[in-house]
């Protein structure tokens, strides 16, 4: 059976530790995607709802919508450890599924509502901040100019 990707996470986060000594990794997701899009704002309906629940001083949530490469200064303010990208993608799993896509394997990829491939941001953040960065897929159902958010 896969391993989720809740559980994968966690195992993860530990190795992006700077040193041995106990610390809180300082982590910043980003919704992308387009609310005019269907299931595409996937992304973003999930950083929208961690806002309301969490305030925690290492983890900045941030709505990067269709160009998140217009939040990379916010970004390296905040100088975090990890960047976790969230965002629909086609993954050929049922809607609604949720997995780990490894950067390499978007590589030169290019979203049809994003305005810069997610690999180009990644490989930038990666080389301007030194932090490690994940991207979280959600299967979408449909993503149509003008649909709205479908339930899976």
């Amino acid at each position: 059976m896969p391993t989720s990707w809740i559980n994968s996470l966690i195992r993860e986060l530990p190795r992006s530790q700077k040193d041995k000594r106990f610390f809180l990794p300082r982590a910043c997701l980003v919704g992308v995607g387009s609310d005019l899009r269907g299931d595409d704002s996937a992304g973003l309906m999930v950083v929208r709802q961690l806002f309301k629940h969490s305030h925690a001083e290492n983890l900045l949530i941030i709505e990067g919508g269709p160009a998140p490469e217009n939040v990379t200064g916010q970004i390296r303010a905040f100088h975090p450890d990890n960047v976790i990208l969230i965002d629909a993608a086609h993954m050929d799993e049922p809607p609604g599924t949720v997995q780990w896509i490894p950067l390499d394997s978007i590589d030169g990829m290019s979203a049809s509502s994003h305005s810069l491939p997610l690999s180009m941001l990644a490989d930038y953040l990666i080389a301007e901040i030194g932090c490690e960065v994940f991207i979280l897929g959600i299967q979408p159902a449909q993503n149509e100019i003008g649909s709205e958010l479908s339930s899976p």
